[in-house]
């Protein structure tokens, strides 16, 4: 009979962390064209000096709102990555 194998089937819990959030960044990019995409879809309307400030509106808001997620997952990535070189206190 063998012997019942040892190593863990799951990752630790800070390892599965980082790597969602590592997907998560490079993920990143196309959630950004997608949503800049969006304008593209609007149709027509009557008056076009609005739609294109809105569309234009639109576009720096994903814009402000992308800068903000990558800060927010860079440093979570950072603060994870510190804690997990520090290691346990003495």
């Amino acid at each position: 009979m063998s012997r019942p194998s040892t190593s863990r089937i799951f990752l630790e819990r800070a390892s599965y962390k980082q790597r969602r959030l590592i997907d998560a960044a490079r993920l990143l990019p196309l959630v950004g064209v997608l949503l800049w995409s969006i304008p593209l879809l609007w149709g027509p309307e009557d008056d076009t000096v609005t739609s294109n400030a809105d569309a234009l509106l639109y576009v720096f808001g994903v814009w402000v709102l992308l800068i903000g997620l990558s800060a927010l997952i860079v440093g979570k990535l950072q603060d994870d990555d510190a804690t997990s070189t520090a290691g346990p206190p003495d």
